[in-house]
């Protein structure tokens, strides 16, 4: 075993704990979280296109979202509870990309000013969002 581990470089321990079949500690954590990979994902999209939109969703409903999505899966791994009370921060920290600001209303006399900026800015990313094939023109 000393040997392996000296040719590729990791520790003797790791090793010897994967051969036994022990899981990494990022593997074992992701299996204790709230919500899977994908699940994570897809939330981290929705919050982030929500805030291209102008309309970002407020941190205490994030949980919500959250227990929504988990009610999805199959019966038999579907969470009777909605996620703890730290679990927003935990998320938050997880995902650097999401960053929490605080939003707030603009005077109408500045807004009128700067509002081509703001009409073109919102065209060029509802387009975006226009040309996943999965939103039907009908629907729009």
């Amino acid at each position: 075993w000393a040997a392996r581990a000296d040719a590729s470089g990791i520790a003797l321990t790791t090793l010897y704990n994967r051969w036994r079949g022990r899981p990494s500690i990022e593997h074992k954590a992701q299996a204790q979280q709230y919500l899977n990979v994908e699940e994570e994902k897809a939330l981290v999209a929705f919050l982030l296109l929500m805030s291209s939109f102008g309309q970002p969703v407020r941190i205490k409903y994030i949980p919500t979202l959250a227990f929504s999505i988990a009610r999805r899966r199959s019966p038999t791994t579907r969470p009777k509870k909605p996620p703890g009370k730290n679990w927003a921060q935990a998320f938050g920290k997880r995902h650097p990309e999401l960053k929490s600001k605080r939003v707030r209303s603009i005077d109408w006399k500045r807004h009128e000013v700067h509002i081509y900026d703001k009409i073109t800015g919102w065209f060029d990313i509802i387009g975006k969002v226009l040309q996943d094939p999965a939103i039907l023109p009908e629907n729009v």
